[in-house]
């Protein structure tokens, strides 16, 4: 299919909830649960929509061959699809590729580079920014960042990161936190959640179907 030809009724959400500027509406595009699922392969993305509440997955494989036949299906079962932009093959990471994958239907996009951000959001995309924590100064150069490029909302890695860096990237950049990376148990995503974090992304199937109550 051409991507000219295709939908784009969730970009167009996605803009709609930019608009409003509220995290719970930012939330709700993301997350039915603690858990948004996302796969690393096909057997696995076939079970996030057949078989996961949340109404996004998060693409963590493919390339641009691929794609539009994953979009496809992830249509069928009424789904939103976010790409991790750093990780998917056959595609430069500048403005051009971000303009093709938000006519291609793409919602939104992971990614670590602050110019990619910009791009996306200019697309009217939905936008995370993933942040690696590994010390002091990484949070403040991120926090930096953050403010500067301004995402919908951020994923900081590891998930499990302690309780006051939690609550004070939230009071720092107002964003709703996700939390990925380095979740093996069902015990690491609830201390995760506990520590603050609104919902978590993970591979791992078996951690999916998790319940969380405050």
């Amino acid at each position: 299919m051409h991507p000219e030809m295709v939908p784009l009724s969730f970009v167009n959400e996605v803009q709609l909830m930019n608009i409003t500027n509220n995290n719970k509406n930012i939330l709700r595009l993301l997350a039915n649960g603690p858990v948004i699922p996302a796969p690393r392969s096909i057997d696995d993305f076939k079970h996030a929509l057949q078989h996961h509440p949340s109404p996004t997955v998060i693409l963590l494989f493919g390339d641009i061959n691929m794609l539009p036949n994953l979009l496809q299906q992830a249509k069928q079962y009424n789904k939103r699809v976010l790409v991790h932009f750093d990780l998917l093959g056959g595609i430069g990471k500048d403005r051009a590729a971000v303009t093709f994958l938000s006519r291609l239907g793409v919602t939104g996009a992971i990614t670590t580079k602050p110019a990619l951000v910009k791009y996306a959001r200019e697309e009217g995309m939905l936008v995370i920014q993933r942040l690696f924590l590994m010390d002091s100064e990484s949070m403040k150069t991120g926090i930096h960042l953050l403010k500067n490029y301004k995402p919908d909302a951020l994923e900081v890695l590891p998930a499990c990161i302690p309780a006051s860096v939690v609550s004070a990237l939230k009071q720092e950049t107002g964003l709703p936190i996700l939390g990925g990376g380095l979740l093996y148990t069902k015990e690491d995503v609830l201390q995760a959640l506990k520590n603050g974090v609104c919902a978590v992304s993970t591979s791992r199937r078996e951690l999916w179907d998790i319940k969380y109550e405050e």
